[in-house]
């Protein structure tokens, strides 16, 4: 009994057991040393151990179950699984074994990948004890790269499209979806929805409650000064001073007295007529007119609305997310909307888009159709490689990279808009510019490499471009 006894002490002492587990004392026992394990490299050895050592020679029985991962494909164990199990000999008086776990593929970042090990039976007298199992995770690397096609939904343009390039991860919205972004960082402000062609005008009073009349003067067209800031600046810098520098909406104040209302233009439907083949038809029917008044509420908002001959408005608070960018709101369903991804899980966003354009000498606010900006805001960097000088794209390797070149990312999202690809005016149909590419680095430090490859589909319709892009090591 006393040898018993110690020998239960001795495998306690081992392995770490729950209070509850049968304490029916066996002559040896056996459990993984570990109840998890991360790999870390190819080859990781997958210990198990005995409460003493074996008095005999035999063997233990492994069976496991494969979460998003193939044996023989994903990974290979030694010795050899046979089914789905695994026979793992041992010699006489030791007092632990193992086996080895190859690892063959990666798990890309957003994968959970894993292999359960559990102990079936041993052919020496042993109880299973406390560490019956073992979960082997496969690590998350970044995407070595793809050929994807990043859809905004067709012609009509009618989705958003955010791509992570080290997940490989596209998630799209409708563009209609949302009408505010409230800024979740330290400053206090708010942008418009400018791939609906919103526009806004600040008015002299604070009182909501006052009607208004429609001005057809706010709106992007050529024929809109840019200067005049009824649109966000296209670079994506949210603070400034002056017309059409920073937000359209002045940064909210703490004083309430001070943060006035704004006459709203909603901008457009998704267009929904067939244009021809290698056009677009983004613009539909006009979506109307509000009047809105946002105010600080806490570390918050507060956002006022109402039709503009309305005495009365409503009222909802919109709260800060530091995970995100930004807390989106829809004027059309009163309620918070998801729009972006999380700051650091999106790289790239594909969307019809408010920018500048100059016109007669000086710059108006203008619609665009395949645009494409970078998630300055979220950390990544952008920068674009003429083939002329910089060499091909095939040859680009990670110490050609420039550091310096990304410098201008942090300060205006259109690195790529809408330079990627030429023509769309009229009489023309656009294409891709093949003597381009372009070198990007993500928050978490991973670079990339990106080209187009088409702008629209084997049936040559708009809103289907394809790219391709490859990590840089």
């Amino acid at each position: 009994m006393k040898k018993l006894l110690f020998l239960s002490i001795a495998f306690l002492s081992l392995v770490s057991c729950s209070s509850d587990d049968n304490n029916t004392i066996e002559p040896n026992a056996v459990a993984f040393a570990e109840a998890s394990v991360n790999l870390t490299a190819a080859t990781t050895p997958i210990e198990l151990k005995f409460a003493s050592p074996t008095t005999a020679a035999g063997s233990v029985t492994i069976s496991f179950v494969e979460t998003d991962v193939i044996s023989g494909t994903d990974f290979t164990t030694l010795p050899a699984a046979a089914g789905k199990s695994i026979i793992v000999p041992f010699e006489k008086n030791v007092s632990s074994i193992s086996f080895t776990f190859n690892k063959v593929k990666d798990a890309v970042e957003g994968e959970v990948k894993n292999v359960v090990f559990s102990i079936t039976s041993s052919t020496i007298d042993a109880l299973v004890w406390c560490n019956k199992s073992v979960q082997v995770n496969f690590n998350q690397t970044a995407s070595l790269g793809k050929v994807l096609v990043a859809s905004v939904g067709g012609p009509n343009q009618p989705n958003q499209l955010y791509l992570d390039l080290s997940s490989g991860a596209t998630t799209s919205i409708k563009r209609t979806a949302w009408d505010f972004g409230f800024f979740s960082g330290a400053d206090f402000r708010v942008i418009i929805n400018g791939s609906v062609k919103m526009a806004v005008k600040k008015l002299e009073t604070s009182d909501i409650t006052l009607a208004q009349q429609i001005d057809n003067g706010v709106n992007v067209g050529s024929d809109t000064p840019a200067s005049n800031g009824y649109a966000d600046n296209p670079t994506g810098v949210l603070t400034g001073a002056g017309a059409g520098i920073g937000t359209a909406i002045a940064e909210i104040s703490v004083t309430d007295n001070d943060n006035k209302v704004y006459l709203v233009n909603l901008g457009t439907e998704i267009g929904t007529s067939e244009p021809k083949v290698g056009s677009v038809a983004v613009d539909g029917d006009a979506r109307g007119w509000k009047k809105v008044r946002i105010l600080r509420n806490g570390n918050g908002y507060k956002i006022q609305y109402a039709d503009l001959a309305s005495a009365t408005f409503t009222e909802k608070i919109i709260e800060k997310d530091p995970v995100y960018n930004f807390s989106f709101f829809s004027l059309t369903s009163g309620n918070a909307v998801s729009v972006e991804p999380e700051k650091t899980k999106w790289d790239l966003n594909f969307t019809t888009f408010t920018n500048y354009t100059p016109n007669q000498g000086i710059d108006v606010i203008y619609g665009y159709a395949d645009f494409i900006t970078s998630n300055a805001k979220g950390g990544a960097k952008v920068y674009q490689v003429l083939v002329a000088s910089g060499g091909s794209y095939a040859d680009f390797t990670k110490v050609k990279v420039v550091e310096a070149n990304f410098d201008a990312s942090a300060t205006d999202q259109r690195i790529i808009g809408s330079n990627w690809r030429s023509g769309g005016g009229p009489g023309s149909l656009p294409s891709i510019r093949t003597d381009r590419f372009y070198v990007i680095k993500d928050a978490a430090g991973n670079y990339y490499k990106l080209k187009f490859l088409t702008l629209t589909n084997e049936a040559g319709i708009r809103g289907h471009a394809t790219l391709e892009y490859a990590i840089l090591k």
